[in-house]
């Protein structure tokens, strides 16, 4: 049995069986949250992990459901303490079965030196996922550069696609740091949303090969929010993306204000709404309950690994994302907190 690589991208604890029930495989974050080694867990049935009732078992002998929703599940090995988790239990395509665990309790301290080799081996395929958006991006102006200079000298709108091109590559070398030597997450600081969403654009636009029209809807008055804009540029350019490759003619990013919301049950005075509406093929009925589950995809040649990054870099910034869908209109919301004491206003 070897331990697949897509999962390893995510800090989301994710396990995954064969057509037996027996783990075939679990990501860094799933062993270090248990307490224990991959190599330890592989081989043992799921079922075994859960100290506390029998729901694994049961949904094990029923072969009539594909998702399995979890609550507040206890899973341990022996001489370790349960760790409680909400998540996912679902059939995958090729056989077996895929857990993603949302831990309810605090994770245990991670050695960083330990857990390198498994994370290098398991992120190659996130590293080519988040790779390839950039890249994209890249080739698209350095092809719009070329083909302007050839009918005109337009050095201003040059200067503005080479330093798109400098931020991107400037993305690429985060994400290879951040995937080559594991460190904390980076401290938020003070962005404007709306510069996030024109980069998303301007990468769009610069991509090219599609015909789709980009439209922008936003509340100017908008305050600033802690976060970190290129994880943001990430999870939107993500969405952005799938919406163009589901048939969408028309995206539209949308902002707004809300006040005194909730975000996984947190109260807050205020938080910002950004929706990607699109008018393209739809999520597909059988995607709906475990759309968010990484190697879930619609497409074939989809890695299944761009709305899972997308809703963990929610997370990251103590929010949410959301979506509903049907043929002609989908619409995937991104909910983040914003702090009281934000004055600036765009």
């Amino acid at each position: 049995m070897t331990q697949e690589p897509g999962p390893g991208a995510l800090n989301t604890p994710v396990a995954w069986t064969d057509a037996d029930g027996l783990l075939a495989g679990a990501n860094p974050a799933f062993a270090r949250w248990l307490g224990v080694s991959v190599r330890r867990l592989l081989g043992q049935p799921l079922a075994a992990l859960e100290m506390d009732g029998d729901a694994l078992q049961r949904f094990f002998r029923n072969t009539e459901h594909d998702v399995l929703r979890l609550h507040r599940l206890a899973l341990g090995v022996p001489g370790e303490a349960p760790r409680f988790a909400e998540g996912w239990l679902s059939r995958r395509e090729e056989g077996g079965w895929l857990l993603e665990a949302h831990p309810v309790d605090e994770f245990p301290a991670a050695d960083p030196a330990q857990a390198l080799p498994g994370a290098l081996s398991a992120a190659l395929k996130g590293l080519a996922h988040e790779l390839r958006n950039p890249l994209a991006g890249l080739k698209g102006a350095a092809q719009l550069l070329a083909r302007r200079a050839q009918q005109r000298d337009d050095r201003e709108d040059e200067r503005e696609l080479i330093g798109l091109i400098e931020s991107e590559i400037e993305r690429l070398n985060d994400l290879l740091e951040q995937l080559l030597s594991p460190t904390p997450q980076r401290p938020h600081a003070a962005l404007n949303i709306h510069a996030v969403l024109e980069r998303v654009l301007r990468l769009a636009e610069t991509e090219g090969g599609w015909s789709v029209r980009l439209q922008r809807d936003y509340d100017p008055s908008l305050p600033e929010l802690p976060g970190d804009a290129d994880r943001l540029v990430q999870a939107v350019w993500n969405l952005v993306r799938n919406a163009i490759q589901a048939g969408a003619g028309s995206v539209t990013l949308r902002t707004r204000v809300e006040h005194g919301l909730r975000i996984h049950d947190q109260p807050h005075a205020m938080g910002l709404r950004v929706e990607i509406i699109d008018d393209g093929r739809g999520v597909p009925q059988e995607l709906a309950e475990h759309l968010f589950l990484p190697l879930v995809s619609g497409r074939a040649e989809g890695s299944g690994l761009g709305l899972a990054l997308a809703q963990q870099v929610a997370r990251e910034h103590a929010g949410s994302l959301q979506y509903r869908s049907r043929p002609g209109h989908t619409v995937f919301t991104l909910l983040l907190p914003i702090r009281a004491e934000a004055e600036h206003v765009h």
